[in-house]
Formats: structure tokens, C-alpha cells, sequence
């Protein structure tokens, strides 16, 4: 026997003075003068259910009943009397006078109300996960993220890709991250690798001959976390052969744009294309959101013979930039509101932040009010205020002196300001980024590949005379100043392989141990592929407008990759650790 004859939430005038049965939670108990109400809640929707005292038998046991009691309930259909019609709900119009009750399932006492989620903290959140996952917000995201699944699956099948799985465990490869290592019972001493991309099986494939692959991969990476990162996540993976970065480019903007359509009802528009360099002169980041009109303007130029050395030691810095940003209508910003911005930039590593006020135009050096005016020539102000075509209410923040600290200060306070001050000027905002460097160097000093060792230069002859010039054919997708994924053209030659592993320090031996069946497949009649990934926990988190990439996953991870539900990680046994030749040896405070 089925427990219920319909879904909560299909229920509707159409089925007034029929007998139903129904099925589902106690979404909230209310008592109404010897008169029980619930609304019961299955996955379809919410319904009234009412019980009267008249039915003895189901009104006592509605006496008992708490909410996330597991129900079945049988009755009438009835219209709702003239006053308590709720229009906001699906089944506003009715309620089911119910006669028979049945739990079947109590719930015990709940550790916090379904209604009031934000009020206990996440931790709690995470530890009692499967009541998290019953609120409304959360329903919505999961049901989200199955739909938009299914609407990639449609646009790249019919686009004639293949759904292949590359494998989970796997061998340990450089890819900017610590490797989650698993060990080997049968090859002692011997560990694998959790992936933390498909990237060398993608390429491989391409070389197997499937033009066209695609997968959503779970992926690992043993790395400090953020709000929009997990230590395991899913990306949707794919690989094309015989194309071109503008072949990807514009199956990923078309995909996107019809994925939004479909699933959100939002239109993207244009994906405008930056380069790497335009978007780090124009924002600070590879990333920005064009949603704020704010851009820098690099006055370095102005400051070199200045006597202000706060300016002009960066102005005469190859490895320096002075970047001004002028927000219109600063005018509403408070001393106590700059102080703040000071102390902000500070965590970046800034030393400062220099402003301007923009009182009136008209008065000259006079019109203006600034800490450091005393300290710049007029010529420069008047230079200054000129390019930066300042009018009355404006404010000038500056940024000076290293290039990443300018950069990463100031693109960071470019989105506050527009936060404080209200100035998105629309809700989605796409774009590409190109032309990014090859390389660069790390804390070390060394050179690492600003992506990944696989991406193919744009010029051959660039590599040989300095690497540090030499730029990639990667390009990433950026939405509202979030990466939502980056792809590139790969190297589909050994020998240029070989070439870019050795500037990376990793000479013909080492490189055959790390890379061996991927170098092989190149030798042997691997075409020109490119391919792209886009991080899709990601992108749900952006397309429900969620804070956190947590909320747009079942089952996640802490800050501290650790899962409250499960309480994992855990320890292991004596006999596990044996049977793979482990021993553990971790200081404790006790054994200090």
C-alpha cells in the first residue's frame, strides 16, 4: 500500500470534497482554540491539514505531534473558510480535513527551529546537516544544481561530447595544491593520489582519439580554505581536439549564456574579453567584477621627480606602480569610514592610504582636503586632478608601492567602496581573460607556471629569449568578480613539454617519472586539444546567491576540511594502520 494517494503541493481546488491521503513532516503545529493546524511539508510543497476534536481518535494523537514529526494523513479536501486563504502558497485555496492520523515517525526535540537556521551558526548547521537540508533555501539550491547538471548534460551531448570518468585514485602530479595521499595496502611503502584535476586523463583521452570528453570530476586539494573553496569539490571538466582558445571560448560563453536562460531565467549578455594585463592596469585583479564602474588610472608617470617619497620612491620602481582610484560622490564617505578603509588595505600589506577630497574645482589647491597635499607640488595636483577628470564630491584613494600590493589593497577596496556606496550598476556581469603570463616567480624566487605546466605559449621564440615575457594561451571565464573557470590551449608536442618542465626545473628523468604515460601519448600522434574547467559548486553558489560555496553542496567540509556530520576525519585501527604499513608517531602535550 502506498503511504499517500497524492504530493502535498499538487493539492488545489480541483480536488475539493475528494478523499486524499498525504505524507510527509510536521512543517509547523499551531493550536487555534481546540482546533489543530499543520502545515505539512513533503518535497512537492506545503498543505494545511486540519484536525478537529470531533475525531477523537486523530485528535489526540495531534495533541502529541511536534514539528519534524514524519506523518500520513487521510481526509476531505475542503475549500478554506473566507478570511484564511493564504495566496502566497500553492495550496492556499484548500486545506484537508483530516480523520485518520498516523505517525510514522516521531521526531526527538530539535536542536534548533528550521525557521530560525541563522541564529545558531553554521556549526550546528553542519552537525545536523539532514535538518539543515529540509529548509526551503536548501531545497531550492540542490534542486538547483540537479536542474542545472541536467540543462550541461543536454547542451554538450547535443553537441556531440562524451560523458567519460577518469580515475579517482591516482598518482601524485605538481598542480599548485598538497595532494590528499592515500596508501597501498598491496604495494607497501607505496601511495596513490586523490586527483586534484582530471588534467593529464583529459589530455590523454585527446590523444586516444575522443575528440570530445566531458565529466563533472570530483576533485581534492589539501589547501587553506576560503568561502568559495572545499577541499573536494566538483568541476565540469572538458576537452576538445583540432580547436582553437576561441573555439572553447565561445562554446563556454554559449553554454553559459543558455545554462542561466534555462535554469534562472537570466540573460547574461555580452562576455566582453580583457587581457591579463588590461584587467590588472584597469582593476588590480585577473578577476574583477564589472558590475562596479570603478577603475584605477596609473599615475606614476606624475610623481617621479616629486619630493613626496611616498610617491615617488614607487614612481621610480620598475617593480612598483601608483594607482589612483576616483570615486564619484565620495563625498558621502566618513573620516571614520576612511580610517576603516586604512586599516583594510592594511591587511594586504599596504602602508597607508592616501586620499584626496574633491571639495570644489573651482578654488584650486584650496577646493581640496587631503593629509598629503602639503607634501605635492600644485603642477601635479592640477596634472592629476586633469586625467583623472575629478569633479566636485569626488574622492581619490591612492595605492603605492609594490605591484601586488597595490593591486591586491586596492582591487580589495575597489569592491568595498562599491558595497558602502551602492554602486553595482547591474546584477550579472561576464568576461574573459586572456593573455596571461606564462610564469612567475613564487616567495621562493622560483619560477612556477601561473596555471599549469600542460599550457601551451603563445610564442615559441618568447620562451627561449625570457620566459618571464612569455605569455600562455589561457583564458579564464570570470562572473561578478568570481573565477568561475579557466582553460587553455594545452602542449600537445613532447619536446615543447620537455622545454617548459626543464625551466621549471624538473629535467628528462624526473619528468618521465611524473609524466611518463602523458609524454608517451604526445609521442605517439597526440592532436593539437584545449579544454576548460569550471568550478560548478561554484557556480551554483553564485547562481542562488549564496554566501558560501557550503551552501550549495549537501555534504560539505568545514574551514578546517573537517565534516561535522560524520565527525571525519577519524582515527584509524591498530589492524588498518598494520595491514598498511603505517605507524603513527604525533607528539601529544601529555607525552611533553
Amino acid at each position: 500500500m502506498s503511504f499517500r494517494s497524492i504530493s502535498c503541493g499538487f493539492v488545489n481546488e480541483d480536488h475539493i470534497d475528494q478523499e486524499i491521503e498525504v505524507a510527509g513532516w510536521i512543517h509547523r503545529r499551531r493550536d487555534h482554540g481546540g482546533v489543530i493546524f499543520f502545515d505539512l511539508r513533503d518535497s512537492s510543497g506545503l498543505l494545511q491539514v486540519v484536525y478537529n476534536p470531533e475525531d477523537n481518535e486523530a485528535f489526540s494523537i495531534a495533541e502529541g505531534c511536534r514539528n519534524e514529526f514524519v506523518i500520513r494523513a487521510k481526509g476531505i479536501v475542503r475549500k478554506r473558510p473566507e478570511g484564511t486563504v493564504n495566496k502566497g502558497l500553492p495550496t492556499g485555496m484548500v486545506e484537508l480535513n483530516s480523520s485518520v492520523l498516523e505517525i510514522l515517525n516521531p521526531s526527538k526535540p530539535l536542536p534548533f527551529s528550521l525557521d530560525e537556521h541563522t541564529s545558531v551558526g553554521e556549526e550546528t548547521r553542519l552537525k545536523y546537516r539532514f535538518l539543515d537540508l529540509r529548509r526551503e533555501e536548501m531545497q531550492r539550491n540542490l534542486r538547483l544544481r540537479s536542474k542545472v547538471s541536467q540543462e550541461i548534460r543536454k547542451f554538450l551531448e547535443k553537441n556531440e561530447f562524451l560523458e567519460i570518468e577518469t580515475p579517482i585514485l591516482t598518482k601524485a602530479t605538481p598542480e599548485g595544491a598538497r595532494d590528499y595521499i592515500v596508501p597501498s595496502r598491496t604495494y607497501p611503502g607505496s601511495f596513490f593520489a586523490l586527483p586534484q584535476s582530471p588534467q593529464l586523463f583529459k589530455q590523454t583521452l585527446m590523444a586516444s582519439g575522443f575528440e570530445k570528453y566531458y565529466q563533472f570530476a570530483k576533485c581534492f586539494r589539501d589547501e587553506d580554505l576560503r568561502a568559495d573553496r572545499q577541499p573536494e569539490f566538483t568541476q565540469l571538466d572538458l576537452e576538445c581536439s583540432f580547436v582553437t582558445s576561441q573555439d572553447i571560448m565561445d562554446l563556454i560563453t554559449e553554454m553559459i549564456r543558455k545554462v542561466f536562460k534555462k535554469a534562472i531565467d537570466v540573460d547574461l549578455g555580452d562576455f566582453p574579453v580583457l587581457t591579463y594585463e588590461e584587467a590588472i592596469k584597469k582593476y588590480g585583479s585577473d578577476k574583477p567584477d564589472l558590475r562596479n564602474p570603478l577603475q584605477f588610472v596609473e599615475v606614476k608617470e606624475l610623481f617621479t621627480d616629486s619630493d613626496f617619497k611616498v610617491f615617488s620612491d614607487p614612481a621610480n620602481s620598475e617593480d612598483s606602480r601608483i594607482a589612483a582610484l576616483r570615486v564619484p560622490n565620495g563625498e558621502k564617505l566618513t573620516r571614520k569610514q576612511i580610517d576603516d578603509y586604512t586599516n583594510f588595505v592594511g591587511q594586504f600589506g599596504a602602508k597607508g592610504l592616501a586620499y584626496i577630497r574633491i571639495i570644489d574645482l573651482s578654488s584650486g589647491k584650496e577646493g581640496l582636503q587631503s593629509p598629503i597635499l602639503k607634501f605635492i607640488d600644485d603642477q601635479i595636483i592640477e596634472e592629476l586632478l586633469t586625467k583623472l577628470e575629478c569633479q566636485n564630491g569626488d574622492i581619490i584613494f591612492f595605492g603605492a608601492g609594490k605591484k601586488n600590493v597595490v593591486n591586491e589593497s586596492l582591487s580589495s577596496l575597489r569592491d568595498l567602496v562599491a558595497s558602502d556606496l551602492d554602486l553595482l550598476n547591474k546584477d550579472w556581469a561576464p568576461c574573459w581573460i586572456v593573455d596571461f603570463p606564462m610564469f612567475e616567480y613564487n616567495k621562493s624566487g622560483e619560477l612556477t607556471p601561473l596555471h599549469h605546466p600542460f599550457t601551451s605559449p603563445t610564442s615559441l621564440d618568447d620562451i627561449e629569449k625570457d620566459p618571464t615575457r612569455t605569455l600562455s594561451d589561457a583564458y579564464d571565464v570570470v562572473l561578478n568578480g568570481t573565477e568561475l573557470g579557466g582553460g587553455s590551449v594545452r602542449i600537445h608536442e613532447s619536446e615543447i613539454l620537455y622545454k617548459v618542465l626543464s625551466l621549471l626545473g624538473i629535467e628528462q628523468k624526473e619528468a618521465q617519472e611524473k609524466f611518463g604515460f602523458l609524454l608517451s601519448a604526445l609521442e605517439h600522434g597526440c592532436p593539437p586539444h584545449a579544454g576548460l574547467a569550471i568550478g560548478f559548486d561554484r557556480m551554483i553558489m553564485l547562481m542562488t546567491n549564496s554566501d558560501s560555496i557550503r551552501d550549495s553542496i549537501a555534504f560539505p567540509k568545514t574551514q578546517s576540511a573537517s565534516c561535522l556530520l560524520t565527525e571525519a576525519p577519524g582515527s584509524a585501527s591498530i589492524e588498518q594502520l598494520d595491514e598498511l604499513n603505517i605507524s603513527i608517531d604525533i607528539d601529544t602535550e601529555e607525552e611533553m
